[in-house]
């Protein structure tokens, strides 16, 4: 099959109405954002939605899930040899933002993997499982956008990838209630668990006494790790450094909010309001602004 450019624009159309309608913390239509960019970026949220749909949603067996994820691996290996013939718009897209923007597929390959993972695992042995999980689920979406943009240097990678890493901690911290509850799935490490004397049956419980020490030491790990790769956003210029310093600002926010709870409400999820929300844009708006406003919410630790 010979893609037109009417497929093309249309594929392009597909994306965009699919990222629209289904808002989430993957910054898919941001004001923010170059507009230049806003495209490509629809149509790797699109990738990403779906394929993560094929892992969390609907009741297809773990084999029908497992397979149309591996549809999307055959559909990835295919443009990777520039032959994919398939009549899947995300694909038709993708293709296309690959070919222009030099996108690496590995990281595309990252995230299927990270999907995979889901379908097949719902507990993690120890923290490094938790973090090796980070890198293939989140850290291939701050990569793809410093992609996007241009080309960033190993530096700027690693930074990225502690603030990604960092974000997808604060994302499971804030819904270890609703994890447990809705899709028995826990990312607080069992070792962890087992010698604190925690059972999972704990983790719902109204009294967070006595699972608040754990919780707290990994509220500090990704600190620690956020602390790594903050500064990312003050060397970005533009309207994505705009982007990355709002969202960076915005999870150091909300782990801020984790931390001050007490533990009778340490498992509460925080809630950032409206007025919030606009002092994070107004300060990630000034490079100067968003170190300081960072410095004032996380323990920076010293150079030495």
């Amino acid at each position: 099959m010979t893609t037109t450019q009417s497929d093309l624009e249309n594929a392009y159309q597909f994306c965009q109405q699919l990222a629209q309608s289904h808002y989430e913390n993957f910054p898919v239509a941001s004001v923010l954002l170059p507009k230049r960019l806003r495209q490509p970026i629809s149509v790797i949220y699109a990738f990403a939605r779906t394929a993560d749909n094929f892992a969390d949603e609907g009741s297809e067996d773990q084999k029908i899930r497992l397979r149309q994820l591996d549809d999307y691996s055959t559909a990835l290996k295919q443009i990777s040899q520039q032959y994919y013939q398939g009549s899947n718009p995300i694909f038709i897209a993708l293709e296309d933002v690959i070919q222009r923007h030099k996108l690496p597929i590995p990281l595309f390959e990252d995230l299927l993997s990270a999907f995979e993972q889901d379908v097949v695992k719902n507990r993690y042995a120890n923290f490094d499982e938790v973090l090796d999980y980070c890198i293939r689920s989140a850290n291939p979406v701050g990569r793809l956008l410093l992609y996007l943009n241009g080309e960033p240097n190993d530096e700027q990678l690693k930074q990225s990838d502690a603030v990604c890493t960092a974000l997808q901690l604060i994302n499971f911290y804030q819904d270890i209630v609703q994890d447990y509850t809705e899709s028995d799935r826990i990312y607080i490490p069992q070792d962890e668990l087992s010698s604190a004397g925690i059972k999972e049956e704990d983790l719902i419980q109204t009294d967070s006494h006595r699972i608040a020490p754990l919780i707290r030491s990994l509220y500090q790990r990704t600190e620690l790790i956020m602390a790594e790769g903050y500064h990312l956003g003050s060397y970005l210029s533009g309207r994505m450094g705009w982007e990355v310093r709002a969202m960076t600002l915005g999870g150091i926010t909300t782990l801020n909010r984790l931390m001050s709870q007490n533990d009778n409400a340490l498992l509460d999820r925080p809630r950032l309001s409206k007025l919030t929300m606009l002092k994070i844009l107004f300060s990630s708006a000034f490079k100067a602004i968003y170190i300081q406003s960072a410095k004032q919410l996380i323990n920076v630790p010293k150079k030495s």
